[in-house]
């Protein structure tokens, strides 16, 4: 669990990066009585507050073969091992061809790194997503081929290895069909991954007026085999999708030595972990789009610490999740004018539970919690001949569980002003909410070992975020984006250290705030066909409050700067083979009351196109070389003396091989967000 803190607060940190390639539909000059005219294809056009990025030419001759990687190009984001975010804006929101689905968010980025780059017909940026979108804030539209009659059968297979401290390896199948009015998608894929992490602690523990040492040295391994499936059938205006991840033989081992003694912490699961998730939508030639969805989530999961023979303590932890979605909107064309409104509804029943054992009375809880979230929008949206597209909309919300409930207005602005291809501007107002886990409103724990444990909260609070952006796009391929944001009560999760008993708490709380100003600077530029690249720069600050952190207070702030240069190298402009080498680094930086080191690293690729048409592709991967980006936590502050270093082996190396059959220019991924499921603590 300190693992992921600590790579979150890494997120939070590193917002942006990008990196753009050859742009491979550039036009080839012509000598036309001894004058040369070369066109370019623009990467970035926008319109009501949009940026729309052509993300296929960018990626072409990156070593990069699924949507996943390659959002990792995009201007403005970054691909943090895996984790998706957006120079300016607190999170980001995936969804597919303008329709969100209501997935988990490790479900959603596994059905990504299971989808061809090939199937990519654009992106679409948005900072401020219109209401009728149904998501609150910034939100990354993939945009997808879809397939006609003409095509018959395409598809591609693909086959991965993986070396980081152990072996992982997988596969997938996608293909799509269409037949008169009908169009089908399919895309399968299967892993099996096995991780290791190591990090060590030192925590100074001030209690009854005497300061104890305690010292861990902790190496953690987990595995599990995962099948990934996304389906879809559509019929005319009519679409039914099923999205499902089925997990088997998961289980992990932490492995602790220190002061306290040596440790084992087991963690099996009874029975697969499952998500299910199926969908149905409408949409009338009259403007209406109607449809809802279904989700199913279950984990069983136990843990037991042992030392030695002995069991110390064990868990027995059950999570069942039914949740059904309803939407319904509305669209009129009122001259250069268009209206939109409309409601969703939403409701879960979470039923979870925690026994423990040998002591019963050691904690544990059972039920069901019951959320509703209810809301009406109307938006606007228009474009003027003199350069000016907009769109406006607002939403009022209600929120519901067993603990709280609360109303909440939530407007939202985004505008572009483009009268000539040189200079783009655009402005971007939002506001969000964002929800905790499910388990975390528990009042539930875990322990990592007889000194550290991780604590339910069920006050714990959603939260809003108020975020604007300025963005200048120059010449459709350099973008500055100036952006604020304000987070009203954000969350944070970071060690403490009780004053009442040798006991290290980890628990999510709501500070006062969080609010950050940044500039984002995003600058591709090549020599020839031979060098590609695209440098980022983000200098931000970041200040961070809280009058409450248990029983003390802090108020943070630092400045933070963020670097990277992207590389893409081809020997000729038809060569099969093209060389990537990216570079990024991050100062130091903070989360809350504790301070985090500078981290940096180097990846390379190549990629090699061969076979009948280049049907075939062989790409190699070198990620984080010298295996640097591993954080140290420090926390000095009121009392708390605590450090952590992680030596997680980021480094590994990763071979794929695609084999494309029948033209197979594909179309889709989804998206599965299971962010707040789970019963890891």
């Amino acid at each position: 669990m300190k693992k992921f803190i600590v790579m979150f607060a890494v997120l939070s940190v590193v917002i942006p990066v990008s990196a753009q390639g050859e742009n491979p539909d550039s036009i080839e000059a012509r000598q036309l009585n001894e004058v040369m005219v070369k066109g370019e294809k623009p990467q970035i056009k926008g319109h009501d507050g949009i940026m729309v990025v052509d993300l296929p030419a960018i990626v072409k001759d990156k070593a990069v073969t699924n949507i996943l990687e390659a959002l990792g190009y995009l201007p403005g984001v970054v691909d943090n091992n895996g984790m998706i975010g957006l120079a300016g804006a607190s999170g980001v929101t995936i969804i597919l061809n303008g329709e969100l689905t209501n997935m988990p968010l490790q479900n959603l980025y596994q059905l990504l790194y299971t989808t061809p780059v090939d199937r990519l017909k654009n992106v679409e940026v948005m900072y401020t997503a219109p209401a009728k979108y149904h998501v609150n804030g910034a939100v990354i539209n993939v945009v997808l081929k879809t397939p006609t009659p003409l095509d018959g059968l395409q598809g591609q297979v693909r086959a991965g290895y993986n070396q980081g401290h152990y072996a992982s390896f997988g596969g997938g199948l996608a293909a799509t069909y269409a037949i008169k009015d009908w169009t089908f998608d399919l895309n399968y894929g299967l892993s099996r991954a096995k991780t290791w992490n190591h990090e060590q602690t030192f925590s100074n523990h001030l209690f009854e007026g005497n300061r104890t040492m305690i010292e861990d040295d902790m190496r953690r391994i987990s595995e599990n085999l995962t099948n990934t499936v996304y389906a879809s059938a559509t019929y005319k205006r009519f679409r039914l999708t099923y999205n499902g991840q089925i997990t088997y033989s998961a289980k992990g081992r932490s492995l602790s030595d220190g002061t306290l003694g040596s440790f084992v912490n087991n963690y099996t699961y009874d029975g697969p972990i499952n998500y299910h998730n199926l969908a149905v939508r409408y949409s009338a030639p009259f403007g209406l789009t109607a449809g809802g969805d279904y989700t199913y989530y279950g984990e069983k999961r136990d843990q037991s610490l042992m030392q030695g023979s002995d069991c110390l303590l064990g868990e027995h932890n059950r999570q069942d999740i039914n949740r059904w979605h309803i939407y319904l909107d509305q669209q009129h064309q009122l001259g250069r004018w268009q209206l939109n409104y409309g409601l969703e509804y939403q409701r879960a029943d979470d039923s979870s539970s925690q026994l423990t054992y040998p002591n019963e009375d050691a904690g544990g809880f059972s039920g069901t919690t019951v959320e509703d979230v209810a809301d009406a929008y109307v938006g606007v949206q228009s474009s003027f001949d003199w350069g000016l597209s907009f769109n406006v909309s607002a939403k009022g919300e209600y929120y519901h569980n067993s603990y709280q409930h609360n109303w909440n207005f939530i407007p939202q602005l985004g505008a572009t002003y483009y009268k000539t291809p040189k200079s783009i501007f655009q402005l971007n107002l939002s506001t969000s909410r964002v929800y905790p886990s499910y388990w975390e409103l528990r009042n539930g724990s875990s322990h990592i070992n007889p000194y550290s444990k991780v604590l339910g909260n069920p006050a714990l609070q959603p939260y809003l975020n108020y975020s604007g952006q300025f963005s200048y796009i120059f010449r459709q391929k350099y973008v500055a984006t100036l952006y604020v944001q304000y987070a009203d009560k954000a969350t944070v999760q970071l060690p403490y250290q009780s004053p009442d008993e040798l006991r290290l708490i980890y628990q999510t709380i709501n500070m006062n705030y969080e609010r950050t100003v940044g500039l984002n600077l995003n600058v591709p530029f090549n020599v020839g066909y031979v060098w590609n690249a695209t440098a980022t720069v983000n200098v931000l600050n970041r200040r961070q409050k809280a009058d409450h952190f248990h029983d003390i207070s802090f108020d943070n702030s630092k400045w933070i700067f963020y670097g990277a240069l992207n590389n893409t190298i081809r020997f000729s402009p038809n060569c099969p083979v093209s060389l990537s080498v990216d570079f990024t680094y991050i100062s130091p930086s903070m989360q809350g009351i504790a301070d985090l080191s500078s981290l940096w690293k180097t990846d390379a690729g190549v990629k090699w196109q061969f076979g009948r048409k280049r049907c075939c592709e062989l790409d190699l991967q070198a990620n984080d070389i010298f295996n640097r980006w591993s954080p140290t936590m420090t926390i000095h502050h009121a009392g708390q003396d605590y450090r952590m270093k992680v030596y997680d082996l980021t480094r590994n190396v990763k071979l794929t091989f695609i084999w494309r059959f029948n033209g197979f220019k594909p179309q889709t991924d989804t998206s599965i967000d299971i962010s707040r499921f789970g019963t890891g603590g």
